[in-house]
């Protein structure tokens, strides 16, 4: 919208039309004329107006048409998606996910690259460079379309002027000003996200946070994390560390657990996990083999008794989790989490009601794959739908 358009005028009117117009297609999926004109509330030589102009601005396009009274036909509407684009992207230590995003936010191929061991290989800007170009080639689509980046990190970015990253399995970025950075050498607008917020994300949207007012998801992977879910807000602190719980000191009860941990991530970490599996006959080099191992089929009486112990641990760590937001339901997500499935959710629940006085209803995730991914691409196709709807009225009415 040009800047004298003034509100009320038949400019304004046209161009918050023309913004209701590209909205319901592109939440509605293909339709009629008719149907636009039921949906805005608008009259049909107005939807007509709208839609001339939005094919004419390239956001819409014509998608064949639709039989209809004693041989009549109407035309069928649909939204571009081919622009403007985005890419989520989710990595750690060892590898890369990334996927397009349009801004109907539907599901596009997923890429995945192994990430270079060497810490000295390891580049921020060259890793996010490389996921677009992947990712846009599996979609099918121009790589010069995506103007913006969501990126899932084990950790955070300080929101403050420096920018700090604060994370330990991201070797090669750049600790301060990681988006500052990224933005400049790519020329994209870039979005850095903590990774466990991301998945609660997901899980609000698909997951076991559907239907409830108020959650805390802990997460249990090689790392530890938790998200604060309050009525669709989440909680990520006045400097975005809330829920990074892995450096936390135990309570003595939970130190009692295991002498040797000192805090949540010695205790239900990656390397507890794989040394629980060790004493229950699972031999394996490092958490992702031993997490491995424990899905195989000849392993389910040890992977049951690693659980039952890795339940003890985990409703300790719950525990300052329940005391501060005390929520009505416990979603347990994350690698290790998601191998002991709706079994080991109903154990750490009973461990829970046993050592405390809070009664949380503990359920497993309901994200089966790439959490982190799914929660990025949700952000990211919100942004990427505002971009769009934000041009059609300079661009229709310029």
């Amino acid at each position: 919208m040009t800047a004298n358009s003034a509100t009320g005028t038949p400019s304004w009117l046209g161009a918050v039309n023309d913004r209701a117009g590209l909205a319901v297609l592109l939440e509605h999926g293909p339709l009629t004329r008719n149907r636009i004109c039921e949906l805005v509330g608008v009259s049909k030589p107005t939807a007509s107006q709208m839609m001339s102009r939005l094919l004419a601005a390239g956001v819409i396009e014509e998608r064949g048409r639709t039989s209809g009274a004693a041989g009549r036909s109407a035309v069928v509407y649909a939204a571009r998606t081919d622009r403007p684009l985005g890419v989520a992207l989710d990595l750690d230590a060892f590898e890369l996910r990334a996927t397009v995003v349009d801004a109907t936010g539907g599901e596009r191929p997923i890429v995945r690259f192994d990430l270079p061991r060497d810490p000295t290989e390891r580049s921020a800007v060259d890793e996010v460079t490389r996921a677009i170009a992947g990712a846009s080639a599996a979609a099918g689509t121009d790589p010069a379309e995506v103007h913006s980046v969501c990126i899932g990190i084990p950790g955070y970015v300080d929101p403050g002027e420096t920018g700090e990253l604060f994370s330990e399995t991201l070797p090669g970025w750049p600790v301060r000003g990681p988006r500052r950075i990224l933005e400049t050498e790519l020329g994209r607008t870039v979005h850095i996200e903590n990774d466990v917020n991301l998945a609660a994300l997901a899980e609000r949207e698909h997951g076991a946070g559907a239907d409830s007012d108020v959650f805390v998801l802990l997460w249990l992977g090689n790392g530890v994390g938790a998200s604060f879910d309050v009525t669709g807000d989440l909680h990520r602190g006045s400097f975005g560390g809330a829920g990074e719980i892995g450096f936390l000191p135990l309570s003595v009860e939970a130190n009692a657990i295991d002498p040797g941990a000192r805090t949540v991530q010695d205790l239900v970490g990656g390397r507890a996990v794989a040394l629980l599996a060790k004493q229950y006959g699972i031999e394996a080099s490092g958490y992702h083999a031993t997490r491995a191992a424990l899905e195989g089929h000849d392993a389910h009486a040890a992977r049951e008794q690693v659980f039952h112990a890795l339940a003890e641990r985990a409703a300790h760590v719950a525990l300052p989790l329940l005391a501060i937001l005390d929520p009505g339901r416990l979603v347990l997500a994350g690698p290790s989490a998601s191998l002991g499935g709706p079994a080991f959710a109903a154990e750490v629940g009973r461990v829970i009601r046993r050592i405390s006085r809070w009664s949380p209803e503990v359920v497993a995730t309901g994200v089966d794959r790439d959490p982190v991914l799914r929660g990025a691409r949700l952000l990211l196709a919100g942004k990427v739908r505002d971009e769009l709807l934000d041009t059609v009225a300079s661009v229709t009415w310029a």
